[in-house]
């Protein structure tokens, strides 16, 4: 509508809106500080949680909520400036005469730029307008707010007795605003004609507390979707604050006249669709009637297309069900088909057909798929990813004395003397398993076990328990460590055999067991008295060994040095007593001269180193002469020896 501003005021004083733009103003601008209020102090709440709890429910609800709390007060403050033109306009201020004085032009260059950039701002900030300066400001922080939080990765949790107080305010809230948004709705468009549009700001706000409060009521541990719905939440509000801020920016460069009554510049075609029934296609249709001047209920295509919209909707909708039927089964799983909830078949990879949902379904199976799974409960979401490059994780640390993910306690015996107890370590002892490749193991997997890892750990942790308890902790570092693998896996296999599972056991990894990690410094130190101990009596057996050695080398030399003169003395006698058998045998053959000649022999041998030569008178006979060998005596030049009598007596 154009107003001359010219004319005298009776030409806009008849009209209803410009009457009560006053009073509308007020109401305008106390629920735009109410509502600013509430959404600053979201923020804050939800500065202090993302400060000590950034993995809780509350953060992208707080935030959520104060963006939709955000774009509806945009939409009041929008409101309120179209309210106040219409409120000068009906009241025009009256002229006030003031004296100008003359300013001198800035002396230096420094002062006249200035001067030229504040002239050329306050002229830009003209040209664009406030309103749509606060309006882009608004969308802009609830968009980046929304950005901020926006985190589908959020692990589940209970938020306790805070979930039920919490969704009480917010459906208290929503209840407010469901009053203000009848007000609105009520409201005559000839009186308001902004009070449609913010009625339907006004639904974005309430929808957004309800499904809030809905995720309060049931978030629990298990439940994940709480905390996802908690974080969709911020798609609508984020949605209607892109649109307003594409308007206040496409405002930008629209003519501005100010003899034209301006419009709400805070419509929003997201937020219109929140209506009942919901009517897309229609809402779409005056957008473009109202905005380009195209009417499509003239068009005869567009009238066909929506009197054939039903029929082929159910077509479409026929076939798409026709089509769930058709199965494909990827190359690393299988499928077992079930008709009328009866498993018939197992499906191997690739294309298969049955009996649409629900009277015929495939159930995915592996094929051939190796897991590794450990003994002891670990939560995945605790687990957090590490960079390639960096200092090693924490779980990369193998010692003793401190805690890992995958460490479980148990029980083992122990035994000092006469007395009897038990000792606990830790260990990681992990399973490499699959689902057997025969059809009978995938159906015994699926529809006998609802949780295989659990099974096989509960399975797992019997079987430690039985086994463990006898064995010792020397034997568990020791030489027990080497077939304890093969042994805890036999027997869980067996067990698993036993209760149908369809798993098979490919290898059992023994990843570590030393004592608790409180403890390993104590066992440290027992370790090096029992190593130091063995040590010194190992050096103490190695010197008895060598003082022993030593004794029977010895005992060894002294007996055969005793054997040898044994053995000398006894072939001593030996030799003696043949030498007088020979005698005895010489002494019956030649009789007398044998024992002259032995006298002589022993004479000469008594008398070898003498120069003398004894005559005995007594040889022979008185008439013959002694006779004397000369043949001892012959000189070198003597070619013979000679024989001659001598005279008895003794020669010199």
């Amino acid at each position: 509508m154009q107003v001359d501003l010219e004319v005298d005021g009776t030409q806009v004083s008849g009209l209803p809106r410009f009457q009560q733009a006053a009073a509308q103003g007020r109401r305008l601008r106390r629920w735009a500080i109410g509502l600013g209020s509430l959404a600053g102090a979201g923020w804050v709440l939800a500065f202090f949680v993302g400060l000590f709890a950034p993995q809780s429910l509350w953060l992208p609800l707080l935030v959520n909520q104060s963006a939709a709390l955000l774009v509806l007060v945009g939409g009041l403050q929008s409101a309120w400036w179209v309210t106040a033109w219409r409120a000068r306009v009906i009241n025009p201020l009256a002229p006030v005469s003031q004296a100008v004085d003359e300013q001198t032009a800035p002396d230096g260059w420094y002062e006249r730029l200035l001067d030229r950039l504040s002239q050329r701002s306050v002229h830009l900030l003209g040209q664009i307008g406030a309103a749509t300066l606060w309006l882009g400001a608004w969308a802009l922080m609830a968009v980046l707010s929304i950005e901020q939080v926006w985190n589908l990765a959020l692990p589940p949790a209970a938020v306790g007795l805070s979930a039920t107080v919490g969704a009480v305010l917010a459906l208290l809230l929503a209840f407010a605003l469901l009053v203000l948004e009848r007000h609105l709705a009520q409201e005559n468009p000839a009186q308001w004609p902004e009070a449609g549009v913010l009625a339907q700001l006004t639904r974005v706000a309430i929808t957004s507390l309800l499904l809030s409060a809905l995720c309060l009521l049931f978030a629990s541990d298990n439940a994940i979707w709480p905390i996802r719905l908690a974080v969709l939440i911020g798609i609508l509000p984020g949605l209607v604050a892109i649109e307003l801020l594409l308007r206040a920016v496409l405002s930008v460069f629209s003519p501005r006249r100010e003899l034209l009554e301006p419009t709400l510049l805070a419509r929003s075609f997201v937020a219109d669709l929140l209506r009942w029934p919901p009517q897309p296609l229609l809402a779409l249709q005056h957008e473009l009637h109202n905005r380009f001047g195209i009417d499509l209920r003239q068009i005869w295509a567009f009238s066909y297309m929506r009197r054939a919209f039903l029929p082929v909707l159910l077509l479409i909708a026929a076939l798409g069900w026709l089509l769930t039927g058709i199965h494909e089964i990827p190359l690393q799983g299988r499928g077992i088909y079930e008709r009328f909830g009866k498993p018939v078949e197992v499906f191997s990879p690739g294309l298969h057909t049955g009996l649409p949902w629900p009277l015929g379904r495939v159930i995915n199976i592996e094929n051939g798929v190796v897991h590794e799974l450990a003994t002891s409960v670990e939560n995945p979401l605790a687990v957090q990813p590490e960079p390639a490059e960096g200092p090693a994780p924490i779980t990369a640390n193998r010692l003793w004395d401190a805690s890992h993910v995958n460490d479980k306690s148990q029980v083992i015996a122990s035994s000092r003397g006469e007395q009897q107890s038990f000792q606990i370590v830790n260990m990681d002892v992990r399973f490499v398993y699959r689902i057997g490749l025969t059809d009978q193991a995938a159906l015994a997997a699926t529809y006998n076990s609802a949780d295989v890892p659990t099974l096989i750990r509960s399975t797992a942790s019997r079987i430690l328990v039985h086994d463990f308890a006898s064995r010792t902790l020397d034997g568990l570092l020791g030489a027990d460590r080497v077939g304890l693998g093969e042994e805890i896996g036999r027997a869980v296999q067996a067990d698993l055999q036993k209760l149908d599972s369809g798993v098979e056991i490919l290898a059992t990894v023994v990843e570590a067991i030393h004592p608790p990690a409180g403890a390993a410094n104590a066992y440290h130190s027992v370790q090096a008295a029992q190593i130091g101990a063995q040590a010194l009596i190992s050096r103490e057996r190695g010197a008895a060994a060598q003082a022993s050695n030593q004794a029977q080398l010895q005992a060894s030399l002294a007996r055969d040095q005793a054997s040898a003169n044994a053995r000398e003395t006894q072939a001593a006698a030996q030799a003696a007593d043949l030498k007088f058998t020979a005698e005895q045998k010489a002494y019956a053959s030649a009789g007398q001269a044998f024992v002259l000649e032995q006298y002589f022999s022993q004479l000469s041998q008594g008398l070898s180193k003498a120069k003398l030569l004894v005559l005995d008178h007594r040889l022979g006979g008185s008439s013959n002469a002694p006779t004397i060998d000369l043949r001892t005596f012959t000189l070198p030049a003597d070619p013979a020896p000679a024989r001659t009598t001598a005279q008895p007596g003794v020669a010199h």
